[in-house]
């Protein structure tokens, strides 16, 4: 599952074919490992990888959790997840004769975000006429990105040593992500679930190649949570329902980008005017006043999408949904679950706003012109908004912390 939000999986990267090759090299000694370890280093620097650390395959009882989680069913229909079963937690089974993990750390937030971005966010949030979508979202689609530098990462390995294993996965792969980060010391697990650094907060992506040189494991580093309990407390749909343990079925991310039928009826209040995804548990945790800027132009919003407004975003037609999305993770969820996502926001606008403020009737119309030749999902979602009365028990879909 990839850092800030939940993903299908997507196809492994192979290492770059080295055009000399030579036969597999024998085993490094520990100068040597030590010497690869920096190259790899220094060229994962200059490719724009924010940190590369190491895991060994010692998961504690990582193992146990999954088992416990996905018994429970809190994957949702998330059937990927249970289909691998606990292979998940065990990452020699996917690549037998690995024996290391190189963790890559990406980070994402936007070069021109402001200084006091977590308040504008949650202003936004506070605004039900606003389209709020995950701030990962709005720029390209970080599968793309993450996926060419570890693709270059690998090659650039294979060219040095020669490995019998090498291979490059970008949330890709029934792999432990957050829990080889941390083994090899990018972070700790939040209570959120998400990987939190002190001089980075969480709003990064996770990569990994696995392999078989044994480069030296970098040692794991101690949480910093403390007491403080901000992330829970602050989920609208509470799906944080124990510290570490996030029910998707009720996560604002898995209902508006993994959930392929009707958002449950007594959710939909608490999605507020969120389209996709949900960045709350981030914007209220402490570590993030040190979250990193992404000096990549790839995150830059696109499209205004950091400043939309909910009527701005249904009237794309299906073309201009395509047009605008391409290239970006929004795409994959399709037009009819973002005309879903939108009608709920805007049935949470009809909520939030007096009963005289001039916007209730542009999206009166523009959700009654939609019911009449709309696809059976989008039609409940559709009368389920206009049933809500005006001004009426206003929700606040924000909860600042």
């Amino acid at each position: 599952m990839a850092q800030a939000h939940t993903a299908r999986q997507r196809g492994a990267v192979p290492a770059d074919p080295a055009p000399d090759r030579a036969p597999p090299a024998g085993p490094l000694d520990a100068q040597q490992a030590q010497r690869l370890l920096r190259e790899i280093r220094a060229f994962a620097a200059g490719l724009g990888l924010s940190q590369i650390a190491v895991s060994d395959l010692q998961l504690g009882d990582t193992e146990r959790h999954l088992a416990r989680w996905l018994e429970q069913g809190m994957h949702g229909e998330m059937h990927y997840m249970a289909r691998h079963g606990l292979m998940r937690a065990r990452p020699a089974e996917l690549l037998p004769g690995t024996l290391r993990v190189i963790t890559a750390r990406l980070d994402y937030l936007a070069q021109d975000a402001p200084a006091g971005w977590r308040a504008t966010e949650w202003q936004r949030l506070r605004q039900p006429q606003q389209a709020v979508v995950s701030l990962y979202a709005r720029g390209r689609d970080y599968h793309r990105v993450l996926r060419h530098k570890l693709g270059q990462l690998a090659g650039f390995i294979a060219q040095r040593a020669q490995p019998r294993i090498l291979r490059a996965f970008t949330d890709s792969a029934p792999l432990p992500e957050v829990a080889l980060a941390a083994r090899s010391g990018l972070g700790w697990r939040g209570r959120h679930s998400l990987l939190l650094r002190r001089d980075a907060g969480s709003t990064f992506f996770l990569g990994e190649i696995l392999t078989d040189l044994e480069l030296p494991a970098d040692a794991p580093t101690s949480s910093h949570c403390g007491s403080c309990t901000r992330c829970l407390d602050v989920c609208p749909t509470r799906a944080i329902v124990a510290p570490y343990v996030v029910d998707a079925r009720r996560c604002i991310s898995y209902l508006t980008i993994e959930l392929d039928g009707p958002i449950p009826e007594p959710l939909r209040a608490a999605v507020g005017n969120r389209v996709y995804g949900c960045d709350d548990c981030q914007l209220a945790c402490p570590w993030n006043r040190f979250a990193r800027r992404s000096p990549l132009p790839d995150f830059l919003p696109r499209h205004g999408l950091q400043q939309a407004t909910l009527l701005q975003l249904w009237a794309w037609s299906e073309h201009e949904f395509l047009r605008r999305t391409e290239g970006s993770a929004i795409r994959r969820i399709g037009w009819q679950r973002w005309r879903r996502n939108l009608a709920v926001a805007l049935g949470n606008a009809r909520r939030g706003l007096p009963a005289s403020d001039p916007a209730q009737i542009a999206i009166q119309a523009a959700l009654h012109d939609a019911l009449c030749d709309a696809p059976a999902l989008l039609a409940e979602h559709l009368a389920w908004a206009l049933r809500q009365a005006p001004g009426a028990d206003p929700c606040d879909p924000a909860h600042s912390p």
